[in-house]
């Protein structure tokens, strides 16, 4: 059965930067082809582009993963009933999140509030109350926290008592639907865990690649000093010193998205009035193509412009990529890497890394693609300079908002004649 898979391979120049530390602070490294490289995780580049969806897409097509997800859903609640207070709200809805989840729900550990501080009523030193939270990070999409606010809101215009109100099989059982459908962009690419509850887990449609530099790299430290703005002249010298380490890396991102995948998490629990066809006996209809499109289309955009922001007020290294590939295939998904486990070295030559990693890129990708049978069915490049010209003969050459166009408009067709 033919598949819908997206490659995207990314070439991108970070210059002095930090912009995923590991525990000791330094930027984070891996071997591979027998040489230390720079690394950013994948978990750094995927809350990178998540962080972009909020420029791309509107808010009722995300989520959010978080363990106060009691508040989130009480920010709703009174967001819609005005009356209430939070603190009227957290065992409804505390109720509510456990029955749809699973997820054990429990009152933080208690601070106690600063003595005669503002915003404390209940008196010198005496505890804030705290909207109970889950015990793991839980992630719920907007169209989810909302279904679930109005059986919170039922209970609460009924005044039942909330494990009176969910304990109703009725309620109990949309409760459960609820959390389970209407899986937001972020939840349909990136997946969900739901530790308890395995039934609500969703499997991850994108994956996204460790970037490792495609050369050798040296960790380097930044030694610094601050003056004190106050001090004479009388008092000379800094008045704060310490080090930042750091290094510098050309990278190869790699992403696949699993477009398939991402239309059946994307289409888990719409109605049939929801879905562009009218509904016919026997199996459900197809997924409509544009919510994948659109998915898709802010995927390739934002995976492509984000940037983890670690230690960017003290780098500020906003680059952009060097070159871009993306393949629509019909089979598995391809890495390149393959194409920098030998490192790209150009010491001495004053040549920098770009050049000779697009080289080794254009030399890689058709010998893997031919010698396995392997060849995408489209391929479309945005690259940047006579630095990445080696590149050029390996598909459609356009700019960026051209390929996310391209992009959305291959998968739509798919999607409509499978539909």
């Amino acid at each position: 059965m033919s598949r819908t898979i997206l490659d995207v391979h990314i070439l991108q120049t970070v210059p002095p930067s930090n912009i995923n530390r590991d525990d000791t602070g330094a930027p984070k490294s891996a071997v591979y082809g027998g040489v230390r490289r720079s690394r950013v995780s994948s978990q750094a580049w995927k809350k990178a582009t998540r962080n972009a969806f909020g420029e791309l897409l509107d808010p009722a097509d995300l989520g959010v993963r978080t363990k106060k997800v009691v508040d989130a859903l009480t920010r709703r609640i009174t967001a819609r009933e005005t009356s209430l207070t939070a603190e009227q709200v957290w065992p409804m809805a505390a109720e509510v999140i456990q029955v749809a989840t699973g997820a054990k729900i429990e009152t933080p550990a208690r601070k106690t509030g600063a003595k005669g501080g503002k915003g404390d009523p209940r008196g010198e030193g005496a505890p804030e109350p705290q909207a109970p939270q889950s015990s793991y990070l839980l992630f719920l999409s907007a169209r989810q926290l909302d279904l679930l606010a109005d059986l919170a809101l039922e209970g609460i215009a009924k005044k039942a008592d909330p494990k009176v109100h969910l304990k109703d099989p009725e309620v109990k059982s949309r409760a459960k639907k609820a959390a389970a459908t209407r899986h937001s962009v972020d939840i349909a690419l990136f997946g969900r865990m739901v530790a308890d509850n395995t039934d609500l887990n969703v499997d991850a449609a994108a994956q996204v690649a460790h970037a490792l530099s495609v050369h050798p790299v040296d960790l380097e430290a930044d030694y610094f000093t601050a003056v004190d703005d106050q001090n004479g002249d009388a008092e000379p010298g800094a008045g704060m010193i310490g080090t930042v380490d750091f290094n510098s890396a050309t990278l190869y991102r790699y992403a696949a998205v699993d477009v398939d995948l991402l239309a059946a998490n994307l289409d888990a629990g719409l109605t049939d009035d929801e879905r562009r066809a009218e509904p016919a006996p026997g199996p459900a209809p197809a997924p409509t193509p544009e919510p994948v499109r659109r998915a898709v289309e802010a995927f390739v955009e934002a995976f492509t412009l984000s940037m983890p922001s670690g230690k960017i007020n003290t780098f500020g290294n906003h680059t952009l990529p060097d070159a871009v590939v993306v393949k629509l295939r019909s089979a598995r998904p391809v890495s390149f890497v393959g194409a920098f486990e030998r490192p790209v070295t150009r010491e001495g030559t004053g040549d920098g890394h770009v050049r000779a990693a697009c080289e080794a890129l254009a030399a890689h990708v058709p010998a893997v693609e031919e010698s396995f049978g392997a060849a995408a069915d489209h391929t479309w490049i945005v690259r940047v300079g006579e630095q990445t010209e080696a590149l050029a003969p390996l598909g459609e050459q356009v700019n960026l908002r051209e390929l996310v166009g391209r992009v959305g408009d291959a998968v739509a067709e798919r999607m409509g004649k499978r539909g």
